[in-house]
C-alpha cells in the first residue's frame, strides 16, 4: 500500500503557531483548542507506549522477585554465613520455606528461559513489524505475555519443565515489542523530539522494574491471593486491560489516524525522516555488513545488556541471600536503583530534547555523549561494588549510581537504529536486541554456575563480571 497520497506540504511554522490560533478557535465556538494544542495524538502514542513497556518489564522480571519466595532460602543460603553473616537481630536469618525444591542451576535455567524465545522473536519479529504493522505487533507483544503470566503459578505447580516452556513462549511473543515501538516511533516522532519522547517511553523499563521489585516483593510477603502467585496475577490482569485503549486509540502511522488534527499531521510529515512512499524496504545486507556504525551499535548493545540483565535477574536474590534483607525489604531495596535510573532517564531526555530542538548540539553528538555517560559511568560504579564486601549501604549506593547512569542511554544508542535507517528501524532493533538478549540467558546461567556450592565467590565474582561490561 502506498502512502504518497497522504503526504502534506507545509512549513514547520504551521504547527508551532498553535497558541496564536487559540483565540480564533474560541471565538468560533471551538472551546477545545487548549487541549488540542497541548495534547496531540502522538502524545497518546507515547503515553500508551510507556505503559506498555512498563507492563512488559513487570511481566518479564516478576519471576526474579517471586522466585525468592517460591524457592525460599533452603536451597540458596546454606553457605551464606561464611560470606556475609546476618546480624543477630536480623529477622531474615530465619529460614524461609519455599514451595519448590529448585537448586541454583535449575533456578538459573528458569530465569533464563524467557530469553530462549525472546532472542529469535526479536530477530524475525523486527521484519514482521514492517509487514504487519507496529500497532498489532506491539499490542500482541504486551497482551499475549500478560495472559501467559496469569497461567504461571499453575504451570510452576505442575512441573519445572512446563514452567520453562511457558517462559520460553512468553519471551517468543514479547520479543516483538521493542522492534515494534522503534518502528512506530520512526513514523510518529520527528528526529529532534526523539530524545525527549524516547526517554519517556523507554523509562517504562525502569518504572516496570521499580514496580515489580517494590510491589512484587511486598505481595510475595503477604497472603494476598496466596502470596507469591499474586505477583503474577496482578500484572497479568493489568496487561490485558491495557490492550483495550491501545487497540482503540493507537494507529500504525499518523496518516491512518482518524482523529489526528491537520496541524499535527502536517508537522509530523514535514519533519520526520521516515520515508512515506513505500510500506517496506528491502534489507541491504551487504551495506549493513560493511557499516561500522551498525557493528559499533551491536557491540554497545551487548555490553550494556550484559550488565543490565545480570542485575535485573539477580539483584533481588543478591539482596535477600547475600545482604539478608527480608522478602519485602529486598524488593524495596532492589527498586531503589531503578527509581534513580527513572529520574535520570527522564531528566536527561528532557534536557537532550531541549538541546537538539534549539540546535545547541547535533543528534550525533548527543547519541555519543549519552551512550558514553551511561556505559562508563555505570561500569565504574559496578567495578567499585567489588570493593564493598558485605556493606549493604555502600552496595546500594554504588548500584544506584551505576544504574542511574544507565538512564542516559535512552537518549543514546537505544534509539540509534532510527537514525541509521528509519524505515528499517524494526529490523535493525530486532537484530541488535537479539544480540543483547543473549546476555539474558548467559547472565543467570553464569551466576548460577558461580554460586552453586561456591557461595563465597558470589559477591566478588558477580560484581567483577558486571564491571567487565565497561
Amino acid at each position: 500500500m502506498s502512502y504518497e497520497g497522504n503526504k502534506v506540504e507545509a512549513s514547520s511554522t504551521s504547527y508551532t503557531n498553535c497558541q496564536q490560533d487559540q483565540s480564533s478557535d474560541m471565538s468560533e465556538g471551538g472551546g477545545g483548542c487548549w487541549w488540542s494544542c497541548w495534547w496531540q495524538e502522538r502524545h497518546t502514542v507515547v503515553l500508551l507506549g510507556f505503559l506498555g513497556i512498563t507492563i512488559v518489564y513487570i511481566t518479564r522480571i516478576n519471576l526474579s522477585i517471586a522466585i525468592v519466595a517460591m524457592v525460599g532460602s533452603t536451597n540458596t543460603t546454606s553457605n551464606l554465613s561464611n560470606t556475609c553473616p546476618a546480624p543477630s537481630d536480623n529477622s531474615s536469618d530465619v529460614v524461609m520455606e519455599g514451595e519448590f525444591d529448585w537448586n541454583e542451576q535449575t533456578q538459573g535455567l528458569i530465569l533464563g528461559a524467557f530469553f530462549y524465545g525472546y532472542i529469535p522473536s526479536n530477530f524475525f519479529g523486527g521484519r514482521m513489524v514492517e509487514y504487519l504493522g507496529p500497532r498489532l505487533m506491539f499490542g500482541t507483544g504486551v497482551v499475549g505475555p500478560s495472559v501467559l503470566t496469569l497461567l504461571s503459578p499453575l504451570c510452576a505447580s505442575v512441573s519445572s519443565s512446563l514452567f520453562v516452556a511457558l517462559r520460553v513462549m512468553e519471551g517468543l511473543i514479547q520479543g516483538v515489542t521493542f522492534p515494534s515501538m522503534h518502528y512506530m516511533m520512526s513514523a510518529w516522532i520527528p528526529p529532534k523530539e526523539k530524545a525527549k519522547f524516547s526517554s519517556m517511553i523507554f523509562c517504562g523499563m525502569q518504572v516496570g522494574t521499580v514496580l515489580a521489585n517494590a510491589v512484587g516483593g511486598w505481595l510475595c510477603s503477604t497472603n494476598f491471593l496466596g502470596g507469591w502467585p499474586s505477583a503474577f496475577y496482578l500484572p497479568g490482569i493489568i496487561g490485558v486491560i491495557w490492550g483495550i485503549p491501545w487497540f482503540l486509540l493507537a494507529r500504525d502511522r499518523p496518516e491512518y489516524h482518524p482523529r489526528i488534527s491537520q496541524k499535527e499531521l502536517t508537522y509530523i510529515l514535514t519533519h520526520r525522516s521516515f520515508v512515506t512512499g513505500r510500506k517496506t524496504v528491502t534489507i541491504p545486507w551487504r551495506s549493513l555488513g560493511n557499516s561500522v556504525p551498525f557493528w559499533t551499535l551491536m557491540v554497545t548493545c551487548f555490553g550494556y545488556s550484559f550488565g543490565f540483565n545480570t542485575l535485573l535477574t539477580e539483584l533481588p536474590t543478591y539482596l535477600s541471600n547475600m545482604m539478608h534483607f527480608d522478602m519485602g525489604s529486598s524488593g524495596l531495596m532492589a527498586a531503589l536503583p531503578y527509581l534513580v535510573q527513572t529520574v535520570v532517564s527522564v531528566a536527561w531526555g528532557i534536557g537532550a530534547g531541549f538541546l537538539t530542538t534549539h540546535n545547541k548540539v547535533t543528534i550525533n553528538i548527543l547519541r555519543k555523549v549519552s551512550t558514553g555517560f551511561a556505559l562508563y559511568g555505570s561500569g565504574l560504579a559496578l567495578l567499585a561494588m567489588t570493593l564493598v564486601g558485605c556493606d549493604s549501604t555502600l552496595a546500594l549506593v554504588f548500584m544506584s549510581l551505576g544504574l542511574g547512569a544507565q538512564g542516559a542511554i535512552n537518549s543514546g544508542s537505544v534509539i540509534s537504529e532510527q537514525d541509521i535507517a528509519p524505515n528499517l528501524a524494526g529490523t535493525l532493533k530486532g537484530i541488535t536486541n537479539s544480540l543483547g538478549s543473549v546476555t539474558g540467558i548467559l547472565a543467570p546461567l553464569i551466576t548460577g554456575a558461580i554460586i552453586n556450592n561456591n557461595i563465597p565467590k558470589y559477591s566478588s565474582e558477580k560484581n567483577e563480571g558486571n564491571g567487565l561490561r565497561i
